[in-house]
């Protein structure tokens, strides 16, 4: 017999691209106290979120519902992998390799993140934004 039960809101935010325009959100699914141990991102058909980095975080990416295409620089190389909700896998992405996701099917895509360590809103620093001109000349910020 279950003895108690608990509810608590999860919060959504609305997310944007670089020139302020709507691509998505992000919805926190599993919070230990105030640190984010896992959430969901969405991003509407042909939407591209990034790029950015994260200086002390790695991200682990699971696609369930349509298709993302993953861009990484990587030493100033670009890599592509494509996450499939028809095919699961997860894709492992190290602290400090630059990020950016774009939707790349027809219906709103989304990926599960578990990062490692949580995400903590104190260290507000971590997250560095890149254009992709920037990635391409090497710049390093």
């Amino acid at each position: 017999m279950i003895e108690s039960f608990a509810s608590e809101p999860a919060k959504r935010v609305v997310t944007y691209d670089h020139d302020g325009n709507e691509n998505g959100w992000l919805l926190e699914l599993y919070k230990d106290g105030r640190l984010t141990t896992a959430y969901l991102t969405a991003a509407a058909p042909g939407a591209f979120k990034g790029y950015h980095l994260h200086r002390v975080r790695a991200a682990r990416y699971v696609c369930v519902r349509g298709r993302m295409k993953i861009i990484l620089y990587v030493n100033g190389h670009r890599q592509e992998h494509v996450l499939n909700a028809g095919n699961p896998q997860r894709l492992f992405i190290p602290p400090n390799t630059a990020t950016g996701l774009q939707n790349i099917g027809d219906e709103e895509a989304w990926l599960i993140n578990y990062p490692d360590p949580p995400y903590d809103p104190d260290l507000s620093d971590e997250q560095v934004e890149y254009t992709q001109e920037e990635l391409e000349a090497g710049v390093v910020k």
